[in-house]
């Protein structure tokens, strides 16, 4: 009951501020009240300050490029991996930042950007000043970036959670099962295991082959950077995680992961001493929101040259728009044209981050880059976290292509799902259909009715037919035969160290090295980044919101899904993206739960 009234609420303050928006704009005002909500508080920057890292927020590749919860008044801007590096490459040479006190449990982002934000730190200790790692609990993601620190502290209660990769995956054929579903599944790559999860109750062998070769490259990273920053022997390491003696304080400790077990005020007290302060001298940090508002990019406008820095981020949809952090083919097609036509740009970066998704609308924005190469425009991919299954067919013919070493790519295979509810309606509900067809195919594609094996063929035909189409584009970009490219195709997902082994990315790097690769093509030194999509504010999406109340009680409801669920959010996300799926689709294997 308590939350049917939250839900009512929610929609009846979504009306009431939607109209009284409206008003307010019938009035002429809402400039100013829009500037003024806006408006950025002054931030100054004081000598002796240390940046506070802390990593609250999931991390988006492009500030604000998520959906930013209503209710969080706050939290109006969510830092993209771009602008963090951005401003810890400030700090480093900003003489009132004396060093950066690194205070996470976690870190909400993938393997690729975590590395990322690693190095950027390894490249700010270079300048001589200190890094300091506090927390109560370190998971593994966030001992990753901590073992950066000259020190790393922990609280006497807690533990480091450094014990290798595993992986889980939900299967829901018993449920289906249960409830009198069948899935009529039709895919190709005997490695493409999204479909897994519907036909299957335990991992196939392919899949588990993949998903071990991914896991032990992502632990090899882990383990070789760790290595070299803790001194610590590789093969030790290893032994310490098997012994998982991180899950005691004092061997966590003796073990020479942590350094010191202690409270927060004797960490501030070591910040103090490393600063030269007395015992009550006052102590400065700056949230690393709060930084970045202060300082900002180093942005050259006189510079005419641009070189435009695409971000496909999410699940890629047919359809004209949807929330930051969703790749939608109108949007995206239409803002690639606009940047094909703008003179002042001279070279595409393509930064994806994204499973995949429609096959349909991953080509359309596919033609587009082709365009943009054809208008003289190079184009070059920067792979993120992931760039798989529809991810690689929009990156597939681009000049050249950089992933990180822990990016998952490849997954090149296709499928389509289709549940049949007519023994659940029967069985369950006492429901029953019966049909008239003026022609053999008049009733294809209802729920209600299953499929003849004419059906079927044709429907298995038509993903064998957009596979081929895959293959050939991949093929085309990459310069191989179609044969060659079935071969490591198959759905098979690949680590990025890999994928270069096998010819489906050209070199690992992050976004500096693409944009570098990119000028170099475009035959320009000097040039300026220009970001798309546009990024909007918290409070420019609540506005919009508001302006859309449909919208608005979708963000409410997912809001709450979202903080009921929590760590089982991501399999009802990856449920709900299905849904809004349409057609055949390119997508990678169903979403893994890396611990």
């Amino acid at each position: 009951m308590s939350q049917f009234l939250k839900f009512v609420f929610a929609s009846c303050l979504g009306t009431a501020l939607a109209l009284v928006l409206l008003c307010v704009i019938a009035f002429g005002w809402v400039a100013g009240i829009t500037s003024s909500a806006t408006e950025k508080k002054t931030v100054e920057i004081q000598p002796n300050s240390v940046l506070k890292l802390d990593f609250q927020q999931v991390i988006p590749q492009r500030t604000n490029n998520l959906p930013i919860d209503p209710f969080d008044v706050e939290n109006d801007q969510v830092l993209g991996l771009t602008d963090i590096v951005a401003a810890i490459e400030r700090a480093k040479d900003d003489i009132d930042i004396k060093g950066i006190y690194l205070n996470a449990s976690v870190i909400p982002t993938g393997k690729a950007s975590a590395s990322t934000i690693r190095k950027a730190l390894v490249d700010f200790k270079s300048s001589g000043k200190f890094i300091i790692a506090y927390a109560s609990f370190y998971t593994q993601g966030a001992y990753y970036l901590a073992s950066v620190a000259d020190s790393i502290l922990m609280n006497p209660q807690g533990a480091v959670d450094f014990r290798g990769y595993s992986s889980m995956v939900p299967y829901y054929k018993g449920l289906l099962d249960k409830l009198d579903v069948k899935m009529r599944i039709f895919y190709c790559g005997k490695f493409k295991s999204y479909t897994e999860s519907f036909r299957l109750k335990k991992m196939s062998e392919e899949n588990r082959l993949q998903t071990r070769e991914y896991l032990t490259a992502l632990n090899d990273i882990l383990i070789r950077d760790i290595s070299a920053s803790r001194s610590i022997p590789e093969d030790e390491l290893r032994q310490i995680a098997d012994r998982f003696d991180g899950f005691s304080g004092e061997k966590s400790v003796s073990s020479g992961l942590v350094d010191r077990l202690a409270y927060e005020d004797e960490v501030l007290d070591l910040m103090r001493n490393k600063l030269g302060l007395e015992e009550k001298e006052k102590f400065r940090t700056i949230e690393l929101e709060d930084y970045f508002r202060g300082k900002g990019k180093n942005i050259d406008f006189s510079i005419k040259d641009k070189i435009a820095v695409v971000y496909a981020e999410g699940t890629i949809y047919d359809g004209k728009d949807g929330d930051p952090g969703e790749t939608y083919d109108g949007k995206y097609v239409k803002l690639l044209r606009k940047i094909r036509k703008d003179d002042k740009v001279k070279a595409v970066v393509l930064r994806v981050n994204s499973p995949g998704g429609s096959s349909l609308a991953s080509d359309n924005i596919l033609r587009e880059l082709d365009l943009c190469k054809k208008a003289g425009k190079p184009v070059v991919v920067s792979m993120a976290d992931v760039a798989a299954s529809g991810g690689y067919l929009i990156s597939c013919h681009a000049d050249s292509i950089f992933a990180e070493e822990g990016t998952i790519t490849g997954s090149i295979g296709v499928f389509g799902m289709i549940p049949i509810l007519d023994a659940t309606m029967e069985n369950k509900l006492g429901i029953t259909y019966d049909t008239v067809k003026t022609g053999k195919y008049s009733a294809f594609g209802t729920p209600f009715v299953d499929f003849s094996p004419e059906e079927s063929a044709l429907i298995q035909g038509r993903v064998d037919e957009i596979y081929g189409d895959f293959l050939q584009k991949v093929a085309t970009g990459r310069k191989q035969t179609k044969e060659q490219i079935d071969e490591i195709a198959q759905g098979r997902v690949y680590s990025g160290i890999r994928a270069k082994e096998i010819g489906l990315v050209d070199d690992i790097g992050g976004l500096d090295r693409a944009l570098q690769a990119a000028a170099s093509l475009a035959g320009i030194e000097k040039y300026r980044s220009a970001e798309y999509p546009e990024a909007k504010t918290g409070m420019e999406q609540l506005l919009e919101k508001l302006l859309h109340k449909d919208k608005f009680g979708d963000d409410v409801k997912a809001s709450m899904i979202r903080q009921e669920l929590k760590e089982f959010y991501p399999a009802y996300k990856t449920m709900q993206e299905f849904r809004k799926s349409k057609g055949i689709l390119a997508r990678m294997p169903f979403e893994w739960i890396v611990n």
